[in-house]
């Protein structure tokens, strides 16, 4: 079937997109002492791509007007590919910083653009297990990388064979053009519109509860981000943990957002986006009070149900949208709930660094606590709006 097809494509490249998530974290150790530049320069690199994402997803709305969502998804895995294979070839920091160019542009048009075609076309489900893949693929990644390692290869390696994967995807999804097609055929009366005027930003802030999903984005990100950051150094400084066994226990939170994805892919069969959202408010408040408990075991419980707790609440937002916006907006909306998004993930977990680093590592769950209250009441304040529409 042609439609399972599709969706079958769609699957791979969430995972293609998560693939180089992990890479830059997990090569980094050793990339900056062959650059031979400080170890908080892979900052830089970080903050570039989501620059880029940021600007990609904004324009999302306007690019997907002009081109379907099949063509976007090509053109944007090619230039993730692109940005992996100068990666690999770089041998200083600013051709990595210009390679990261290509990268968040490309991460950040795939997102968007793929995240509105399944909320328009696909039950709240398939968004779960979509944003599972990507779980995959963030998890693989750093394997990806330590095989090329301890193989006796160097970091280069390790970008080199991501590039090979994704340009294996690149032509699978140019081959599969035509059922992008055959899909709107089938259905065409709920895409966008090609060539209709896309919403200016000030158009899209002034509809109804626009502004409350943007704040309710920023701050999942910030409860979400902020413990994958610094879960490692909150077990290691804060509560004792040995490094390595932190490490290890860090890899929980991203565990548990990938289980929780799966399972919470079932739940949504039963239970519709908005209560989704809200059980997921649940579970991390419960993760949270957990971690104000004292003891090792405590916070290794804590920290997997903040992961669980995360799961249901980014796919369910995304594929509540066009029920709340309506289709024909949804991808503007989707686009800024992106950038808001990337915002989120630039500005959060840097900023407690600053709080850990001046006054201690052990307010993580309170910081956690006051990010989780902000994104309740916006997403809330945010039902009650488009009610009154």
């Amino acid at each position: 079937n042609m439609v399972h097809l599709l969706l079958v494509v769609i699957y791979i490249s969430f995972i293609s997109l998560g693939l180089p998530d992990g890479l830059l974290g997990a090569g980094w150790p050793t990339m900056y002492q062959e650059f031979r530049v400080p170890v908080s320069y892979a900052g830089g690199v970080y903050m570039i791509i989501c620059a880029g994402t940021v600007i990609s997803s904004l324009m999302s709305d306007r690019i997907s007007r002009r081109f379907e969502a099949g063509m976007v998804t090509a053109v944007s895995v090619a230039m993730t590919a692109a940005a992996m294979f100068g990666f690999s070839i770089s041998r200083s920091y600013w051709q990595l910083c210009l390679w990261a160019i290509p990268y968040g542009l490309g991460a950040g048009s795939v997102d968007a653009s793929l995240n509105n075609y399944v909320a328009i076309h696909y039950e709240s489900r398939h968004m779960s297990w979509l944003h599972c893949m990507w779980g995959v693929g963030a998890s693989v990644g750093p394997y990806i990388m330590e095989f090329a390692l301890t193989g006796g290869n160097t970091w280069n390696s390790g970008y080199r064979y991501v590039f090979l994967i994704q340009s294996v995807l690149v032509m699978i999804l140019f081959a599969a053009l035509p059922m992008w097609k055959k899909r709107m055929d089938q259905g065409g009366s709920t895409d966008v519109k090609c060539g209709e005027r896309p919403l200016t930003l000030k158009e899209v802030f002034a509809i109804p509860g626009a502004r409350e999903i943007m704040i309710t984005f920023f701050a999942y990100s910030a409860v979400e981000q902020t413990a994958a950051l610094w879960s490692g150094s909150y077990l290691a400084l804060g509560r004792g943990l040995s490094d390595e066994a932190a490490a290890g226990f860090a890899a929980l939170f991203f565990v548990g957002i990938t289980v929780g994805r799966a399972i919470s892919g079932f739940l949504t069969i039963k239970i519709n986006d908005t209560n989704m959202i809200r059980l997921g408010c649940v579970i991390i408040t419960g993760g949270i009070l957990i971690l104000f408990l004292p003891g090792i075991e405590a916070a290794k419980i804590g920290l997997v149900m903040v992961g669980l707790g995360c799961a249901p609440v980014y796919p369910c937002i995304i594929h509540a949208t066009p029920e709340h916006f309506g289709d024909e907006r949804s991808q503007a909306i989707v686009g800024i709930q992106m950038a808001s998004a990337y915002c989120g993930n630039v500005t959060m977990p840097p900023l407690f660094g600053l709080i850990a680093n001046h006054i201690s590592i052990r307010l993580l769950p309170l910081f956690l606590l006051a990010a989780l209250i902000c994104l309740g009441l916006m997403h809330e304040h945010m039902l009650k709006q488009v009610k009154v529409q």
